[in-house]
């Protein structure tokens, strides 16, 4: 009995604390421009609540870490890494149903910037802490739990902070685990599937430079910088990227093919993925490498030719194509268009048939047997990276079960962030048992 309390309490603190979390700003507008101290002293004092000494951590001020150990009953066994960030991106609350910084709970559901990036997990793993030292349970292996600032920016004085000075802090943590991955993804046809993380795409944040000859606007110029820039960012954005197949999407399209009785056919991965239906978004943006314009900076004048003009794209690359992708910049770009990295991180593999995603499968199973685990690639990327520097191979496990018609993906970054107080109390619950046995 004593025992179920303790659950129940739990399931009543993750909503709590998600809410709790929501309603502290911590909107990273990059540029150091983020303060995720209250979060990481409201993160700690909880922590501390637990029996746990948790040490905060800044590489400049305000943009505080939070990190705790707990002791396992192996010592023999490698330890785990459990970690989640504090930083949110913005929000425009005139888009927004409610505000998106109120954390409020209306009719099921918690509403709010970092609903599902990522302070739901973060309170999950608050929740499940607090659960265990009233219950007096310790997992396995010794856990390390970590809360990150500057995920949302570039982990600079996050995780790679974290991973370059204090090490130490991650002795004996062989895996690790974060966001996206085990919610719940509807195929439409009455199917539920979980699919976690065991990859990300590397990041290529390009800045492209033209340079030209300035002059006044009424005259021929056929050195515009603008007129260059515009062309080499048209061939990025018009670009056809070859397919290219890692073992992670591979084993997705596999796993994802013996749910709907198909015989997987990798000499035509566009076709496949048309017989996969709504399910191939799992994996559609992950078998190419890809190039999308964001941002265009040129002249300071509307009849005055600016001598240079700037653009930046957000590049993505897999595991073993970086070479392509560079040689391909540069044939895209063009002699008159230089391009550099304003931000790099690799691309992350992670094995699925190690036993720790065997634990993980078997986490989900329990808690949902009508679902289907698989794993899959994100095409983005997350503190995975940075830690991946000590050796740490990191997935994708923040479980989730979601209603069907509730867009996950659509949610992350985008107006009307929301989860469900089901979908939290599920998440505890499965990350509990999978810690525990892990």
């Amino acid at each position: 009995m004593a025992d179920q309390q303790a659950d129940e309490l739990a399931l009543d603190e993750v909503v709590e604390f998600t809410s709790g979390l929501i309603r502290i700003d911590t909107t990273n507008r990059g540029g150091g421009d983020c303060r995720e101290r209250p979060a990481a002293e409201y993160a700690a004092e909880r922590l501390a609540g637990a029996g746990l000494e948790p040490l905060l951590l800044e590489r400049a001020p305000g943009r505080t870490n939070v990190v705790a150990r707990i002791a396992g009953t192996d010592p023999s066994a490698d330890a785990l890494l459990v970690h989640g960030h504090l930083d949110v991106v913005p929000a425009e609350a005139a888009d927004w149903s409610v505000h998106p910084f109120s954390g409020e709970v209306r009719d099921g559901v918690v509403w709010g910037r970092g609903a599902v990036d990522m302070k739901n997990m973060d309170a999950m793993i608050l929740a499940v802490v607090r659960g265990w030292a009233r219950q007096g349970v310790r997992p396995r292996r010794d856990l390390v739990i970590a809360f990150t600032a500057d995920e949302e920016a570039c982990g600079e004085d996050g995780s790679g902070f974290l991973a370059d000075h204090h090490p130490e802090l991650f002795e004996g943590c062989t895996e690790g685990i974060s966001e996206c991955g085990a919610f719940t993804f509807h195929d439409g046809a009455g199917r539920q599937i979980y699919p976690i993380a065991a990859g990300e795409r590397g990041t290529g944040w390009l800045k492209l430079t033209a340079r030209g000859r300035a002059g006044h606007g009424s005259k021929v110029n056929k050195e515009n910088a603008v007129t260059r820039l515009a062309a080499a960012v048209t061939r990025i954005g018009e670009h056809e990227w070859p397919l290219r197949l890692t073992p992670t999407v591979q084993a997705a399209l596999a796993e994802l093919a013996a749910i709907y009785g198909i015989e997987p056919d990798f000499r035509d991965v566009d076709r496949l993925l048309e017989k996969l239906g709504p399910a191939a978004t799992l994996v559609e943006a992950t078998i190419r490498n890809s190039a999308n314009p964001t941002m265009l900076k040129a002249g300071y004048k509307l009849n005055v030719i600016p001598g240079e003009a700037v653009a930046y794209v957000d590049g993505r690359c897999l595991a073993g194509a970086e070479e392509e992708f560079a040689a391909t910049l540069d044939q895209l770009t063009g002699p008159d268009v230089s391009w550099e990295f304003a931000h790099r991180e690799v691309a992350l593999q992670a094995p699925v048939d190690a036993p720790v995603f065997a634990k993980m499968r078997a986490a989900v199973a329990e808690f949902a047997p009508e679902g289907h685990v698989v794993p899959y690639c994100m095409s983005g990327g997350t503190d995975a990276k940075q830690f991946s520097r000590l050796g740490i191979t990191g997935y994708g496990f923040a479980p989730l079960k979601l209603p069907e018609g509730l867009d996950y993906q659509a949610l992350f970054h985008g107006v009307d962030e929301r989860v469900t107080v089901e979908a939290l109390h599920f998440g505890v619950r499965v990350l509990d048992r999978f810690l525990r046995t892990a």
